[in-house]
């Protein structure tokens, strides 16, 4: 007969075993628990030890599926064998993948944090889901970085739970791919004070959704591009002195009428647009939309949208729509138009 190593050792090898190599298609016997604790823990232990410290796991809360089966032993006796044993994981291999996608795709972590994050996110299935994700590639060491993402989150989310005001520079890049933070008339670094209401991720970037303090309106801020933030004890602006929020505020609402997150107030724009874009259009603007005058190929839509942005969307629309209203955004778009043929002129 074996010794029974120490019971908090084998308990937590076991389990490190389960989380190493076991799933629903990977299932193991006491035998193949047996012969990985001998070989890589360098334990011997016997199945009965091994079937007490499993069934003890489940008693602890973890989740562990097996099957049974009813054999007789030597005796003639009736016994029930416990085998195919795994462990039920918090994610599945399906959502572990979305959310390292997620990070792959995100286009404002930077490249040293969003491996590490991969590799912690890899870490919570087992040896088979490692083998499929080795091949990742991540953004380029070379992109540009600004390491203190995820302070000024932790940072913005505590004062977001307070109703605090925080102040910060908000940064631009130049020709030389290195951030600067914007200046103030004098020459001076600017510091930013704001009243933060929100994060949000839109367009693989992430975003404040606060008031500048002195001002009346809703912005939006990049987070990427703030940097030395601070929190201050100052309370935050009541968000119904705000305009647009004087009703309470509406993520969705706000994402759909700030497509590109310039903010400013919001405007009703009618445009003419072939019907094959129309996925498009709900992807952009929402399920807020109004469809009307359709024909085989076209169809009227109607948005409310912040003009700034929408100028941009319709240059990047322009050959699929036709603005129609209002007029000052008709001409502006007309008039782009019109200097970009000029560019292009053969």
């Amino acid at each position: 007969m074996y010794a029974d190593p120490p019971k908090k050792i084998l308990i937590i090898d076991i389990l490190d075993i389960l989380k190493k190599y076991s799933d629903e298609n990977h299932r193991l016997s006491q035998k193949e628990i047996a012969d990985k604790l001998k070989n890589e823990y360098n334990m011997k232990v016997d199945r009965k030890a091994i079937k007490r410290n499993l069934m003890n796991l489940i008693d602890f809360g973890y989740e562990l599926e097996y099957s049974e089966s009813v054999r007789r032993n030597k005796n003639g006796e009736e016994v029930t064998m416990c085998s195919d044993w795994y462990l039920i994981r918090d994610f599945t291999d399906a959502e572990l993948r979305l959310l390292i996608d997620s990070l792959l795709f995100s286009k404002h972590i930077p490249y040293s944090q969003c491996k590490m994050l991969v590799e912690k996110l890899d870490g919570l299935s087992n040896c088979y889901f490692k083998s499929k994700v080795k091949h990742i590639r991540n953004m380029p060491e070379s992109m540009p970085e600004n390491k203190q993402i995820f302070l000024t989150i932790e940072i913005l989310d505590e004062a977001i739970s307070e109703n605090k005001q925080v102040a910060f520079n908000y940064n631009e890049y130049d020709i030389d791919k290195k951030m600067r933070p914007r200046k103030n008339s004098k020459g001076e670094m600017r510091e930013y004070i704001v009243n933060p209401y929100q994060m949000a991720a839109t367009n693989g970037r992430y975003y404040l959704i606060c008031n500048l303090d002195g001002h009346e309106d809703v912005g939006n801020y990049r987070l990427d591009r703030i940097s030395n933030i601070k929190l201050l004890e100052s309370k935050a602006k009541d968000k119904k002195k705000v305009k647009g929020m004087e009703h309470g505020f509406d993520l969705p609402r706000h994402m759909a009428e700030n497509i590109y997150m310039f903010g400013g107030g919001s405007i009703r724009v009618l445009f003419r647009a072939r019907r094959y874009i129309v996925g498009d259009i709900l992807d952009w603007f929402g399920r807020d939309v109004k469809f009307f005058d359709a024909d085989e190929d076209e169809v009227t839509a109607s948005v409310s949208v912040c003009e700034e942005a929408m100028f941009y969307w319709s240059m990047q629309y322009g050959e699929h729509i036709e603005v129609l209203e209002p007029a000052r955004l008709r001409e502006r778009v007309g008039t782009a138009a019109k200097a970009i043929s000029e560019k292009y002129k053969m």
